[in-house]
């Protein structure tokens, strides 16, 4: 059992900033030379990534609890828009 609901955008966040650490790590240790500024695009990326997931997981989430699905087929009946017609009267 989840003790907590799944959030994909904290997953790639979290993802991107450890190797953004890795990275620099690395460079520390002297296993290879990263450029300062190898950080900025690797961090902002991963954020920009991280709030589209998490965007769009909302997005399903939000049409999962309303009962809405996207399956073709799964709208009003073809016709279905067209108002019933008035029973016809004659006239006295």
């Amino acid at each position: 059992m989840l003790r907590h609901e799944f959030q994909p955008g904290r997953l790639v966040a979290g993802f991107f900033l450890i190797a953004a650490g890795v990275v620099y790590a690395g460079d520390a240790g002297g296993a290879w030379e990263a450029p300062w500024f190898v950080a900025v695009p690797l961090v902002m990326g991963g954020l920009c990534l991280a709030g589209a997931v998490g965007g769009l997981a909302r997005g399903i989430r939000r049409n999962r609890r309303s009962g809405r699905t996207d399956t073709p087929g799964s709208g009003p009946a073809p016709g279905s828009h067209i108002p019933a017609a008035a029973p016809h009267r004659r006239g006295s």
